[in-house]
């Protein structure tokens, strides 16, 4: 079957879904998107991932000439011509066809357009060993200049810093911030878990927003629901890769990576250098929640 494409209002075959080579989107990276899991037909967090879309849209004053109704509407649509019930939505926002100058005025209209497909973003089996990360020696876009929330279409800071984990024969990069502070990985947020002591529980921390990181969707889940539901108190503060070399357990999330432990980043082995018994708890809990019923608010 031919897999089929919303594109500015109308579903057409992936061959014949076109942009313009004007479009800022391709020429400036001037656009915004979002990265979307269905499970079991229902789309994961739609509501949330609206909202982000929105508020990124706004931020680069750009106007979505579609209703947040309409674009839920398109996803449907779009998951339902293809036959999928598991998958993965990749929703766009580009400024439009316009001239060759950086004027978003001279694009008239904005164009949409939404893909649903399959994916696998790392192999199956490092969800059940670990995965291995490096530290890049790039570090995050400051806040100042180019702000991680705005899910944007400028995706190069992180595309070099994943270049430099190709060369290092791993999947993924951990990325600082300038002032030296764990930020994010590449395409994914951090975790890490430290192991409770005599009388506790354990606490799961990651960085704050302000370290210069996309909130994501999946952070969110772990922070909001899974970690309270298992017992876990979340810290989000500042903290130096010291720390997370000498976690008990590391973890990463994101839209297409869901939740995956990391056995070692570079040279340091994290615990005991496989996916830990909290890690898993959270995974299995993740997926109880996705495959009986997916919230899409």
């Amino acid at each position: 079957m031919t897999l089929k494409i919303w594109l500015d209002g109308k579903l057409v075959p992936k061959s014949e879904a076109t942009v313009s080579v004007y479009d800022h989107g391709l020429l400036y990276g001037d656009g915004v998107f979002e990265g979307i899991r269905v499970y079991g037909g229902r789309i994961f967090k739609m509501g949330q991932h609206l909202e982000r879309l929105w508020q990124s849209a706004e931020r680069i004053r750009l106007s979505i000439p579609f209703s947040r109704e309409e674009l839920a509407t398109a996803m449907r649509e779009t998951v339902a011509i293809n036959g999928l019930t598991d998958a993965y939505i990749r929703l766009v926002v580009t400024r439009g066809a316009g001239t060759l100058g950086l004027d978003p005025r001279k694009c008239p209209r904005a164009c949409v357009f939404c893909i649903a497909d399959s994916i696998q973003l790392y192999p199956a089996e490092l969800y059940q060993k670990g995965m291995k990360v490096i530290v890049a020696n790039r570090p995050r876009i400051p806040v100042a200049c180019l702000d991680p929330s705005i899910k944007s279409l400028n995706y190069l800071n992180n595309i070099l810093a994943k270049l430099e984990a190709i060369d290092a024969n791993v999947l993924e990069a951990i990325m600082l911030n300038t002032e030296g502070w764990v930020a994010e990985c590449t395409g994914d947020n951090i975790f890490g878990i430290r192991a409770a002591g005599p009388g506790g529980h354990g606490v799961i921390f990651t960085p704050p927003t302000s370290a210069g990181l996309l909130n994501g969707i999946t952070r969110r889940f772990v922070i909001e629901v899974l970690a309270p539901a298992l017992g876990y108190p979340v810290e989000q503060r500042l903290f130096r890769l010291e720390e997370l070399y000498a976690a008990d357990e590391v973890f990463l999330t994101g839209s297409a990576a869901e939740i995956i432990g990391v056995s070692a980043i570079g040279e340091h082995t994290i615990g005991s250098g496989v996916v830990g018994p909290v890690t898993k708890a959270l995974e299995a809990e993740f997926r109880r929640r996705v495959t009986k019923d997916a919230p899409e608010d």
